[in-house]
């Protein structure tokens, strides 16, 4: 699993001309899932990402009860080593994927984040505004 982390002081999901999700301060977590993802790597991941301290003070989202935006992104797994394109082959096929983002955001959710989303196979437009800039990449 592989979660692009970032600070932001606003962000937000957009579908169809509809705001799916939208947070203010807080981070912006972009997660990709392979095909050895399971169950323990989603929890595993939703304490790393709620415990990071990358907000200000060195502070994490579980000090400061900082809202979380959660958009699953395959591409995270795209592998450009050869030629001009991306092989997708690392990236978990949506019905593996699917339900291990829904336990990474449940999880988060269970430890006393407030979560918002973006939509899974949906065609997304993401804004953020991006504080510090802060952008950690994490990988289990």
């Amino acid at each position: 699993m592989r979660a692009v982390v970032q600070t932001v002081s606003r962000a937000s999901v957009t579908v169809d001309g509809e705001v799916v999700g939208a947070i203010g301060e807080g981070l912006l977590v972009l997660l990709g899932v392979t095909h050895d993802d399971n169950s323990e790597t989603a929890r595993t991941m939703a304490r790393k990402v709620h415990e990071l301290r990358i907000l200000d003070e060195e502070r994490s989202a579980a000090q400061t009860g900082a809202a979380v935006l959660v958009v699953s992104q395959f591409t995270l797994y795209g592998d450009a080593r050869k030629g001009r394109r991306p092989s997708w082959t690392a990236a978990a096929p949506a019905a593996v994927a699917e339900p291990l983002v829904t336990e990474f955001v449940e999880a988060l959710r269970e430890r006393g984040a407030p979560v918002q989303t973006g939509r899974f196979r949906a065609q997304m437009l993401v804004e953020s505004v991006n504080v510090g800039p802060r952008t950690v990449l994490l990988e289990l």
